[in-house]
């Protein structure tokens, strides 16, 4: 498990993209209620059954539905995770909260850990928060302010795993950090865009004086565009990095491809570059074809050995559940390297 807020805005991800993909009700729909079913199977968590309830509220006529709900998954690895989130946007979408609250307790099989060859099993107790509040100050573009808080807890499985996990420096810990958020985002629809572009850039500070066992930095910029083409195409481009200074081991930044195992590679910073043709058949039917890679550098004595750059392709179909709202259910088979591989089925796309 990887205590660095990179997992919490993994699981975040997740969270919202459920969220946002339900956000939409028809406008005949008089019940404030949502409850939708959350089915998945990746490589890191094996294949997971759950749902999610949530309360819809709209404030005000422009803004976007707000969101407060939990949810829950089990999964075949007997890991579980439980979570609760708020989404909120007040006064005419220039106010913008989301927050997280995740406790899970998950079971992680390595088959080559950090690439040394090594297997490695563990159990990981997770607590975490996190929160970030936007304001628009002009058009398309955000500022804010967001902060999280941790506590984990690594265990290896047998004996053999803790000596592996004290031999690397894996050890679970307390995280507490604040930052900053500057963010544009002019997509004409944030769960199935067509046209448009997204800039995140972020950071966080950890430091022991907020409660943390470490002080140390993460940054991350992203940026997404989406440019339509033939009848209903999309040819979708993302580039990632994520960068930290002064991390320990357990916090440095991990591949974040579909197909790859959240923290078993790991390094100071990664870099990462995607593409992805998402087709449309018909109103409803369509399909993405998508590949990319990802690169680990800096000196670390936790860097993955022997391989720098992870590669990933794959092709999945996806169902439009409501053509008016853009609400659309993908499933999605990823390969990469070294044996790491994964199925996903969710709402919305991967990104």
């Amino acid at each position: 498990m990887i205590v660095d807020f990179g997992m919490i805005d993994l699981l975040m991800c997740i969270a919202l993209a459920v969220a946002q993909a339900a956000a939409a009700p028809p406008a005949k729909r008089s019940s404030p209620w949502l409850l939708v079913p959350v089915v998945s199977s990746n490589p890191k968590l094996g294949t997971a059954f759950g749902g999610m309830g949530a309360y819809l509220h709209k404030f005000d006529p422009d803004s976007q539905v707000s969101l407060f709900g939990a949810m829950y998954q089990y999964t075949t690895t007997d890991s579980s995770i439980a979570g609760a989130f708020a989404r909120t946007s007040w006064g005419a979408d220039h106010h913008r909260i989301v927050a997280l609250a995740i406790f899970g307790y998950i079971k992680n099989d390595y088959e080559d850990y950090l690439g040394t060859g090594q297997p490695l099993k563990t159990s990981d107790d997770m607590h975490a928060f996190a929160s970030r509040y936007l304001y628009r100050v002009a058009g398309n573009w955000f500022i804010g302010a967001q902060g999280s808080a941790a506590n984990y807890q690594v265990l290896g499985e047998t004996a053999e795993d803790d000596f592996v996990l004290e031999t690397l420096g894996i050890r679970g810990f307390e995280s507490a950090a604040l930052g900053a958020v500057a963010m544009h985002d002019s997509r004409d629809n944030p769960d199935m865009p067509t046209k448009g572009w997204y800039l995140n850039v972020n950071n966080f500070a950890y430091s022991e004086a907020l409660g943390g066992s470490s002080t140390y930095d993460a940054y991350r910029v992203e940026g997404r565009a989406f440019m339509p083409h033939g009848r209903g195409h999309v040819l979708a481009f993302r580039q990632h990095n994520w960068f930290t200074h002064d991390a320990p081991a357990a916090a440095q930044a991990t591949v974040q491809l579909r197909g790859y195992k959240f923290g078993e590679y790991l390094a100071p910073y990664m870099s990462s570059f995607e593409a992805e043709e998402r087709l449309a058949f018909n109103s409803r039917w369509g399909a993405t074809l998508f590949g990319g890679v990802a690169g680990l550098y800096g000196q670390s004595d936790t860097t993955s050995a022997g391989q720098d750059f992870y590669p990933m392709w794959g092709a999945g179909i996806h169902f439009v559940v409501k053509p008016s709202e853009r609400m659309l259910i993908n499933l999605e088979y990823a390969q990469g390297i070294e044996g790491n591989h994964g199925v996903y089925l969710k709402f919305g796309y991967g990104w």
